[in-house]
């Protein structure tokens, strides 16, 4: 009890151990791994629909949605937020335990999209509570609780479908349970004092006093605490200051650099993250082999969470190796998705993700600061997820050319065949039929002998 009390004294432990605990419950999701076995299988959607429409649903919603979210994620002071994306998670699992049309399963890829967009809310909290010196300590506890949570989520997930055989919806059922836990820890982090940007007003007393003996007043306002203001000119001020922080944070060449590599690598990895369950099921179809979702996630997570746990204590020199690696890992990432789009081994394929995803949450982990999951968090989100819409897009476009292509050759071919029938049927038409000639030699001869017949009569 009284570490308890120690603990929620102390001006960041308690915080991040709680937004750690929420971090943890509401990542650890056994289901996931396994979310399109999941729907081709016992929801019986084919891989075309899950493919061409319910998955780009949650890139369009996403995207549009992130915006909006993140300026209440400052205005609302993060703890509303973080309280939403708990509710959001539950209803996601309600519906997939429960619900099985395909209009629902469309609301579903918009209730993941909020899911993920007020993920800003879980990595800005803690910088609006915690003094800035715990700033790069607190973030590695609170991600490395996150890639624990999901690590332990998809361990647990494999076990539960490998060796206690359960069904998928039972692992559903199971996950809906632990986002349940995440919600009800969400309602316990602390309020904000304000935003990083969307700050309290605060009007002194001596400025309310003289305000009152303007107007006649007698009430004494010196006697009451400061306060709050949120108006017009609030939300200028606010949006002001946020532009200035902008300017500042991209006017280092540093993250400038950062920050295009995370947009171009992020679009490429949720493009990869979004279809390759239906790779490996394509490879290795759920309905006739094991699956092994769970494993592979785990290992790509267990990783990522070393590298977050490790940031506090390792100092990078950016500015001499920051480039190089973010080079080399691009590289090893090229590679391991030229592996995984080549290979009809699962093994390799399985292989190819684990070190790709590995890589990818190294070099997210590795270059956290405060200034990255702040403001421009949610920029460079913003900006990963326009390529990752386009890339949709075009791929969609490159699909509508395919199809044209294949329209267009078989309709050509169809009005050729159409045009040579009709021609030969003509053809054939002039060849049954008897030329003017012909029919007029023939009827002369039979006139001719009409006449000899009548001339014999009469003789």
């Amino acid at each position: 009890m009284n570490f308890w009390r120690k603990m929620k004294r102390s001006d960041w432990v308690f915080p991040t151990v709680l937004l750690s605990l929420y971090g943890f419950f509401a990542n650890c999701r056994p289901a996931e791994p396994f979310l399109t076995p999941y729907l081709v299988g016992p929801k019986n959607i084919s891989e075309e629909v899950v493919t061409n429409y319910l998955f780009p649903i949650w890139t369009y919603s996403y995207l549009a949605v992130l915006c909006p979210v993140f300026l209440l994620t400052d205005l609302l002071r993060y703890k509303p937020l973080i309280v939403t994306q708990g509710l959001f998670l539950v209803t996601n699992y309600i519906l997939l335990c429960f619900a099985n049309s395909l209009a629902t399963m469309t609301y579903l890829q918009f209730n993941f999209a909020m899911v993920t967009s007020t993920e800003v809310a879980y990595f800005s909290y803690i910088y609006s509570i915690i003094p800035p010196e715990r700033y790069q300590r607190a973030t590695g506890y609170v991600r490395s609780a996150m890639l624990t949570g999901y690590t332990f989520g998809a361990t647990l997930g494999q076990l539960l479908i490998s060796l206690a055989d359960t069904s998928y919806y039972h692992v559903n059922t199971i996950t809906l349970g632990i986002m349940s836990v995440a919600f009800c820890v969400s309602l316990g982090l602390p309020m904000p004092q304000h935003g990083m940007f969307f700050k309290k007003v605060e009007v002194s007393a001596d400025t309310l006093n003289e305000v009152t003996n303007a107007f006649g007043g007698e009430m004494d306002l010196g006697k009451q605490a400061t306060g709050t203001c949120c108006n017009w000119g609030n939300i200028k001020t606010s949006g002001k200051q946020m532009w200035e922080s902008l300017k500042e944070s991209y006017s280092s060449r540093r993250l400038v650099q950062w920050s295009l590599w995370w947009a171009l690598a992020t679009a490429g990895y949720g493009q990869v993250f979004n279809y390759i369950q239906l790779m490996w099921d394509h490879i290795e179809p759920s309905s006739t082999a094991s699956v092994y979702n769970g494993g592979v996630e785990a290992v790509c997570a267990l990783v990522g969470a070393a590298a977050a746990f490790s940031v506090g204590y390792i100092k990078v020199q950016w500015d001499m190796w920051g480039e190089l690696s973010l080079g080399v890992f691009s590289a090893v990432g090229a590679g391991c998705v030229f592996l995984m789009g080549l290979t009809n081994n699962i093994w390799l394929c399985y292989a190819g993700y684990a070190i790709f995803k590995a890589s990818y949450m190294f070099q997210i982990a590795v270059n956290l600061s405060m200034e990255c999951y702040a403001l421009t968090f949610g920029i460079n989100t913003f900006a990963a997820l326009t390529l990752q819409t386009i890339l949709t897009a075009v791929v969609f476009l490159v699909y509508g050319g395919y199809y044209s292509a294949i329209s267009v050759l078989f309709l050509m071919q169809g009005l050729y065949t159409i045009c040579k029938h009709y021609r030969q049927s003509a053809e054939e038409t002039n060849t049954d039929q008897p030329s003017f000639a012909i029919l007029e030699d023939k009827y002369g001869a039979d006139r001719q002998d009409l006449g000899a017949q009548i001339c014999l009569c009469i003789v």
